[in-house]
This record gives structure tokens, C-alpha cells and sequence, in this order.
């Protein structure tokens, strides 16, 4: 037997040796892999063709040369014969009697990676045992001694196609493995429907593409496995698909948000369907934040050479009928002044929400007592209100800190409220409610009134869009659309039963008080990141170093970690820290340091809102 000079081969060495048939194993490029000690004893051979290299042509050219296949006329075509046989190998068994008289078996079977193994036995006994009981029994048939040997032979047969099936089958088996590791590492769930609507394949990736569905959903339904609402809306496409038309199309999930794409091929073999579903949720929320950017950046175009102009104009305006209005004037004449003025107000407000579509804006997250700031808008909102319009809160929160940015929420709300109440023409119900629906704040406001036109469903979010008549700027809703999508949330909008619903969602993010072990070894970036910490209502111990880090990490109460990549004396990914970690970098997306991350990796510069965000997640997903 040859191989490397390592443990495990000394181990396999020893193995075969103790086989009691001659072994050789030749890899895909016909040269020896492997061999043991009887295959060298069997033909004799020297020991420059045993060794780990030796060509399959070097060895059939020695064994030709020495007459192991008898006398031959042209032996290189021999050799030729024998090699090509080799190159195109198929499972086999057969006997041979050798130049030396002995008789062998010879079993070979292909190897999944490559190249083939061939057990040679010396049957020579048998053989000899065959032909004893061929002259000394004559009591038996010659059919009899006939079918014997054939069966024999057969069984021989026999047991090398088992052996090369039971190779193929582990083949199979680990080709299966694979396959099916690969499906279940893609982001995107991959199934297969039977026409019966059952699965009969799936990669175990549902739950992450429809969060609360069933796993594993082998053997379900579809309305078994995604639920009666999502299964009315998939059900015409499948159909469709069944029929032979392949199905491309999008869907909202109704219990997270999540927008899903979803592929539908047919199977005309089975009459089935493959399906392939991904998340786009973040797609979407970029085309639309696209689209909306663009027509802010036009808002900005169209009123920025006029806004300055315009500002000085409404500036004087005030300015003379302020003086009109401290003047002793007839009673129609001061009602006209204010008027004017109140025109003139209401264009420099115009003025100012101009430039806050036109403009950047940032996330304000703080740790906020949702039922109170819904309380407190009640309070702002009621005294605007028409003559019988009655503001229902129905508050189905806890009390609990949650992450929001209660400026911008307060600011969308009261919107949605004035705006149902200047859709009701007279007395009337405007109804908040406020509850939590799986990962989601959720935010319905309800009026009585008309509803929604055709058009404002349609386009209502669009900025400069208002059915008023003139009266309205048209920047209320897609103010509040803006501010919803910069939070990562959605907007509805729809008729429900008695008029006009407006649904929020915004993500749950349940302030969870950490004390955090801050590693930056920058001492400004530093005092800027425990600032934020402090701000989000989080306690800080700081480390200036990965040594010091280390010092810190068994501090009792430390529960979350924000450490830097690259630290001065080390790397914060090598922070063996039994703790939830955040790590922070101005590494780009795809560097292989960053590829080493487990959990949430925040780009610097980074805004309190991601750092909130980032925390949250760490925090959820620790054991």
C-alpha cells in the first residue's frame, strides 16, 4: 500500500492491507491513487508501479510485455486496447485465467469524483473445485454442473452491479444533501405545488418570506400554509399556472407589510407549479422613495427662484397691513385688513413647507410614551375642529417606551385628522385608533365623510396633488407619507365602511434599556456615539482599546456591545464577548472583514435612528 505520510493515511494503509483480495484504485486522469500490498504480491509488480503517479498505460504495458494477457501480435495496440477501455469505464465483472495458469475475478465500479476502483480475487480454487465436481459427479447432469456455474458466475455479477448501485446511490444521496443546502442558504423560498394546491416541496425559507407562516409546510395547502387572505389572491395565478402560463406578479402581506414578489412556472410533468418568492419590501420602498425625491426635487426647481422674491413681497405685505391694521379703520376696512393678513400668513406657511419637501431631513428617534403624545394631539387637534366633529380615541397601547420620532408622528397625525375634518361638509365622527398588529404600531384614522375619490386613492400621496379646489397646498398627505417611509413604515389609503381610512404602520421597536460597553478607540467619533447612546435612553461604560475592552467584558449588568472593526491593537470582531454586538465600520459593503460579522454592522457616519434601529435588532435576536 502507498499514500502520504500522515496519520489518517497510515490509518487507511493498515485497513487495506488486511484485505484479503488485491485493490487499486486509479483516479479520473488514469494514474494511481491508491493500492495495497496483495495487488502488488498478485502481479508481481516492481515497486516503481505501486507508487501514487504511476500511469494506468505504464502498468498494462508492463504486464503485456510479460505476457499477463497472453501472446499478442501487436502489443502496443493491446496496450491502446486497454487504456481507451479505461477512459470510457463502466461498471463490470468478469473471470479471467492468467498466463500463469491461476484464475481471477476482476470487479471494478466508478467513483462519484472521478476515476474507478477494481478488486481483483483469486478464484483459482473455486475454479478448481468447479471441475472436481465436473468429473466426479457423475450422478449430476451436465445441465445441472452448467446452470451451477452460470448461476455462480451470475452471483458474482451480481454483487459488483450492488456494489456500483450502492455507489451511485450515495452519490445521489450526497448530490440531494447538497442541492437542498444550496436552496435553503438563497433568500427567497422555492417550492413546488402538486395540482391538488399541496405542497410537495419547499425550502424551509417560508417563514422568513411570509413571517408567520407554517413550517414545515410539506403535505399542506397553500390556504393551509399562508391563510385564507393570501391564498384568494394566489389562487387565480396558480390556476392560470396550471393551465401552461408561466405568472409574474406582486402581492402586500397582509400581516407584515412585506411586499413579495412571486414567480409561477408550470410543470408539465407532474402538473404542478414551482414557485419562487422574494422579499422587495426594500425595492419598493427605494422605487417609491425615487419617485417621491424626484417630484420634491422639481417642487424645489419650480419654487426656487421664486421663493425669494416671493418671500420679501409677503414680507412687505405683513408688514404694511400690520400698520392698516393699527389704524382706527371703518369695520368692513379692518375686517378686509385681516384678511389680507391672514392670506398673507397662510402664503408664508406655504413658503416654509415648500422647503421642508425640497429638503433633507433626519430621523429624530427617541424613547417615547405613545398614549401620552396621542393624548396630548387630541388636546392640539380638538379646538380645531368643526362645529359637531367628535374625536373618538380608542388607545389600545401599553404605557412602554417605544423608539419613534415623535415630532414627525404628532405632525402626521394632526394632518390626517384636520385633513378628515375638512373632508366632513358638517357634523360628524373622525376616529383614531392606535394598537400593535404583529411587528407593527399601527394607526388608523376613520372619518364619516365621503371618502376618497377614485383619483385621490390613485394619487394622493403625490406632492401638489388636493381635491380643495385651490384651497389646499396638496403637501399634506405626501408629507406624511415621507415622514412614515423615512421610519421604514407604510401608508393605506382606502374607503372603509361610513368614509375615508388612513392606516399607519410603523415598526415595533420596544425600548429595551441597555447598559452598552462602547469600544472606539477615536476619541471624538466616541463622544459622539455615547451621545447618541445617552440619548436613546441607554447607559455607557467606554473602552478606548480592545485590551481594555477585554478587561470590561464580564462587568456585572453589561448587556449589548458597539464595538469599531479596526481598533488600534486589535480587531472588535475578536471581542470574545458572550454578549449581543453591534459592530461599527467605514469598511465598504463587501470587505471581508465585514463579511466576518454575525450581526448588525452600521457604516459610519451613522444617524441615531440606525444606531436605534441596529440596537433593537441585536438586543431581539440574542438568545
Amino acid at each position: 500500500m502507498v499514500g502520504a505520510r500522515d496519520p489518517s493515511a497510515e490509518l487507511m494503509r493498515s485497513g487495506i492491507n488486511l484485505i484479503g483480495q488485491a485493490l487499486s484504485i486509479f483516479d479520473a486522469d488514469l494514474r494511481l491513487a491508491v493500492a495495497n500490498r496483495q495487488y502488488q504480491a498478485m502481479f508481481d509488480l516492481p515497486d516503481c508501479l505501486t507508487r501514487p503517479g504511476t500511469s494506468f498505460e505504464e502498468t498494462i504495458r508492463y504486464l503485456v510485455a510479460r505476457g499477463e494477457y497472453g501472446p499478442q501480435d501487436d502489443p502496443d495496440q493491446a496496450v491502446t486496447l486497454r487504456v481507451d477501455q479505461a477512459r470510457a469505464f463502466q461498471p463490470h465483472y468478469f473471470e479471467r485465467q492468467r498466463a500463469n495458469g491461476r484464475w481471477i475475478g476482476v470487479e471494478g465500479a466508478p467513483l462519484g469524483q472521478g476515476g474507478w476502483i477494481t478488486v481483483y480475487t483469486d478464484i483459482t480454487d473455486i475454479k478448481r473445485q468447479e471441475a472436481l465436481l465436473r468429473a466426479r459427479s457423475a450422478e449430476l447432469s451436465e445441465q445441472v454442473l452448467e446452470n451451477a456455474e452460470r448461476l455462480a458466475a451470475t452471483n458474482r455479477e451480481l454483487a459488483a452491479s450492488n456494489a456500483a448501485l450502492q455507489e451511485a446511490q450515495r452519490v445521489l444521496t450526497r448530490i440531494e444533501a447538497r442541492t437542498r443546502q444550496v436552496t435553503e442558504m438563497v433568500p427567497a423560498h422555492i417550492a413546488h405545488i402538486d395540482r391538488d394546491y399541496r405542497y410537495s416541496f419547499s425550502n424551509r425559507r417560508l417563514p422568513s418570506i411570509f413571517p408567520g407562516a407554517s413550517d414545515p409546510i410539506v403535505g399542506l395547502t397553500v390556504e393551509q400554509a399562508l391563510g385564507a387572505s393570501t391564498w384568494a389572491t394566489l389562487k387565480p395565478h396558480i390556476d392560470a399556472t396550471l393551465s401552461g402560463e408561466p405568472q409574474v406578479f406582486e402581492i402586500t402581506h397582509p400581516t407584515s407589510g412585506r411586499r413579495i414578489r412571486i414567480a409561477l412556472t408550470p410543470d408539465g410533468a407532474e402538473h404542478g407549479v414551482y414557485v419562487l418568492s422574494t422579499d422587495v419590501s426594500a425595492e419598493v420602498q427605494a422605487r417609491e422613495a425615487l419617485s417621491h425625491a424626484g417630484k420634491r426635487s422639481l417642487a424645489a426647481q419650480l419654487t426656487s427662484g421664486m421663493a425669494h422674491d416671493f418671500g420679501n413681497l409677503l414680507t412687505i405685505i405683513l408688514g404694511l397691513q400690520g400698520r392698516l391694521a393699527a389704524q382706527d379703520l371703518p369695520q368692513g376696512a379692518a375686517e378686509d385688513v385681516q384678511a389680507t393678513l391672514a392670506a398673507a400668513r397662510r402664503g408664508a406657511d406655504l413658503l416654509n413647507r415648500l422647503a421642508q419637501i425640497s429638503g433633507a431631513r433626519d430621523v429624530s428617534l427617541q424613547p417615547t410614551d405613545l398614549p401620552a403624545l396621542l393624548r396630548d394631539l387630541a388636546v392640539l387637534a380638538r379646538p380645531s375642529l368643526g362645529d359637531g366633529v367628535v374625536l373618538d380615541m380608542r388607545i389600545d397601547l401599553q404605557s412602554d417606551p417605544l423608539l419613534l420620532d415623535p415630532g414627525a408622528l404628532q405632525d402626521s397625525a394632526l394632518n390626517l385628522i384636520l385633513n378628515a375634518n375638512a373632508a366632513m361638509a358638517g357634523p360628524g365622527r373622525i376616529t383614531l385608533t392606535a394598537r400593535i398588529s404583529g411587528e407593527w404600531i399601527e394607526l388608523l384614522i376613520e372619518d364619516t365623510g365621503p371618502g376618497f375619490t377614485p383619483e385621490a386613492l390613485r394619487r394622493g400621496t403625490e406632492p401638489f396633488f388636493s381635491t380643495k379646489k385651490g384651497q389646499g397646498s396638496g403637501l399634506g398627505l405626501s408629507m406624511v407619507y415621507d415622514q412614515t417611509k423615512l421610519v421604514g413604515g407604510t401608508m393605506r389609503l382606502e374607503n372603509g365602511d361610513t368614509g375615508a381610512r388612513v392606516t399607519l404602520r410603523l415598526p415595533l421597536r420596544p425600548v429595551s434599556r441597555q447598559m452598552v460597553l462602547l469600544v472606539e478607540d477615536d476619541d471624538t467619533i466616541r463622544a459622539d456615539a455615547r451621545d447618541m447612546l445617552i440619548a436613546l435612553g441607554h447607559a455607557v461604560i467606554e473602552a478606548a482599546s480592545l485590551a481594555e475592552a477585554r478587561a470590561l467584558t464580564d462587568l456585572p449588568g453589561l448587556t449589548l456591545v458597539l464595538s469599531d472593526i479596526q481598533l488600534g491593537d486589535g480587531l472588535g470582531l475578536d471581542l470574545a464577548a458572550d454578549l449581543p454586538t453591534v459592530l461599527m465600520t467605514s469598511l465598504p459593503p463587501g470587505d471581508p472583514l465585514r463579511e466576518r460579522a454575525t450581526g448588525p454592522v452600521l457604516t459610519k457616519p451613522f444617524t441615531p435612528a440606525r444606531l436605534a434601529t441596529a440596537l433593537a435588532c441585536a438586543a431581539k435576536d440574542a438568545p
